[in-house]
């Protein structure tokens, strides 16, 4: 049975796993990024709706405020998924990318009054809340959790030999997977990422075939691996 490489972080690895379990391979979970709650207060005075673009927002916000009476739009069906699993009943996902996510909140802007806030990373990828207001709706980010490297040990590296495949899901893990691999020969390994954003990061890096996604979602990402190479 071949093997890949899940380098996102839990919970999301996990589930990711099981899927690919169902697609026969043999996931390995090795988070190279860790997510951390931030200690912020959650003010939701003159909001009207959330944007999440990430499981990790979700669980944040959750965390952080006992609300979940607000329409919430999402990147994915992934994060809505989380969403409602966190206990929101109004949700509505772009089933792409953030911007996507922007063009469907601005159509939808007359669903919901007041400021549309988006609860995410504080290193986020994009600038949803100024893509927002630049397009004329009222928009606030809040920071809710922080995204930082995780270690991996020797012996993982080590073992990279025996493993055939290695899954990016953002362009933040793409830049830390590099940063594993400089320097590291493994031209077995073959590289699937959410997008080729989230790949370009590996040019130059001695690592097999690098291959993207059709669309920025975990379903278009395990397509690729739907037959496993024998």
């Amino acid at each position: 049975m071949r093997r890949v490489w899940i380098t996102r972080a839990s919970p999301g690895a996990e589930a990711t796993a099981g899927r690919l379990r169902a697609l026969g391979w043999d996931p390995v979970v090795a988070p190279i990024l860790a997510t951390r709650i931030l200690t912020v207060s959650v003010d939701l005075a003159g909001v009207g709706a959330l944007a999440f673009t990430s499981g990790a927002g979700v669980r944040a916000f959750a965390h952080l405020t006992d609300r979940r009476d607000l329409p919430v739009f999402t990147v994915g069906a992934a994060t809505a998924a989380a969403t409602r699993e966190a206990g929101f009943a109004k949700v509505q996902s772009a089933d792409g990318d953030v911007g996507a996510l922007g063009r469907l909140i601005s159509e939808s802007r007359r669903t919901f009054s007041g400021v549309l806030l988006h609860a995410g990373a504080l290193e986020p990828a994009g600038d949803l809340a100024g893509e927002l207001q630049r397009s004329g709706v009222p928009a606030r980010a809040l920071p809710v959790y922080e995204t930082m490297p995780a270690q991996l040990s020797a012996g993982f590296l080590a073992g990279l030999v025996s493993i055939d495949a290695v899954l990016v899901h953002s362009p933040r893990a793409g830049r830390r997977l590099a940063e594993i691999l400089d320097g590291v020969a493994a031209p077995h390994l073959s590289a699937y990422g959410i997008s080729a954003e989230a790949l370009a990061a590996l040019e130059g890096i001695d690592i097999g075939p690098t291959i993207a996604a059709t669309l920025p979602n975990e379903d278009a990402l395990l397509s690729l691996l739907a037959d496993p190479p024998t």
